[in-house]
């Protein structure tokens, strides 16, 4: 059997959400509401993309009760779940929303240290995998332990074995990435900043962003795609520029948006979507998943509403 999508996510993270009246810092603050989730950027692609019906492999390692928790809600949601064990604690991360203003605050743990044994268990189990899906997305921080190397082998070795790459990192990891084997990589998806890291320059205007992606695109990605927030996002090929925009909504959460807007893409893809098709479907899944508080999901409903207010814009 093919399973079509394998997302990495090599530092995942039990996601606990506060939901507070007021954050004053000082003060002694009561929560209203709290939810866990499993999380981490490809542990939520890999849910979101489950909602849209596709096939998934999730791994990357576990440990703990933590990690127990993580594997559980993985099967739960009806996705393979195939992460290397270890001894150490799966990592947690914290949102404190902010009722009054809507503003969220998140507090990240770094992650136990992975050494060299793990990486090594981990690459074997990774190539394993890489037989039963067609798809990689390989996404988020790395733990301690873990050089800037590791993506780009992680990345060549799918490559080698004929998978489509895509790539969803930051800063040190993403520049090494593309500095090492752009040619190997099918889609990234930096923000401004992440893109000014890779450039050593500053990024501010939707002018530059465009010229940042096309300088970046030429070096042998396929597909490069900006997340410029609220104000959508920029889908960069050899050919062709689109800007995809949304509606103004009332967001009630911000985690896991770019996560979402990934899912989408991909799924697009196999799906033979066409490039404008794709940047909707992604545009709409990312902007459904802000309207939910669990973060990785969306409700059907409201994708079906949004898919006829985004839009893809040709520049």
């Amino acid at each position: 059997m093919i399973y079509m999508i394998l997302t990495v996510t090599l530092n995942p993270t039990i996601d606990i959400s506060y939901y507070i009246p007021n954050l004053v810092p000082g003060n002694v603050i009561r929560v209203q509401e709290k939810a866990e989730h499993a999380g981490g950027k490809g542990i939520n692609v890999a849910k979101v993309a489950k909602l849209l019906k596709q096939n998934v492999i999730a791994t990357g390692f576990l440990g703990g009760s933590n990690g127990d928790f993580i594997n559980s809600s993985l099967i739960k949601a009806g996705i393979i779940s195939s992460f290397v064990m270890v001894e150490e604690q799966t990592r947690t991360c914290i949102s404190v929303n902010d009722m009054s203003n809507g503003k969220q605050t998140e507090l990240l743990e770094a992650g136990s240290v992975a050494t060299e044994e793990m990486q090594d268990r981990f690459v074997d189990h990774y190539c394993e995998l890489l037989e039963d899906c067609e798809y990689v997305v390989l996404a988020g921080s790395v733990p301690p332990g873990i050089d800037t190397s590791f993506y780009p082998k992680l990345i060549k070795l799918a490559k080698s074995a004929n998978k489509f790459v895509v790539l969803d990192t930051s800063d040190k990891l993403l520049k090494a990435s593309i500095d090492l084997c752009p040619e190997d990589i099918n889609i990234i998806k930096p923000n401004r900043d992440e893109l000014s890291v890779c450039l050593g320059r500053t990024i501010k205007t939707l002018e530059e962003t465009i010229s940042a992606a096309k300088e970046i695109q030429r070096r042998g990605i396929q597909t490069v795609i900006v997340s410029l927030g609220k104000d959508g996002a920029i889908f960069v090929t050899e050919d062709e520029v689109y800007r995809g925009t949304t509606p103004d909504i009332k967001i009630v959460n911000t985690v896991g948006c770019g996560d979402s807007l990934v899912a989408g893409y991909v799924t697009g893809i196999i799906r033979k979507y066409s490039f404008e098709d794709r940047i909707k479907l992604a545009m709409a899944v990312s902007t459904a998943n802000a309207l939910s508080r669990e973060i990785g999901s969306f409700k059907k409903s409201d994708l079906d509403d949004l898919l006829n207010k985004v839009t893809a814009i040709k520049l």
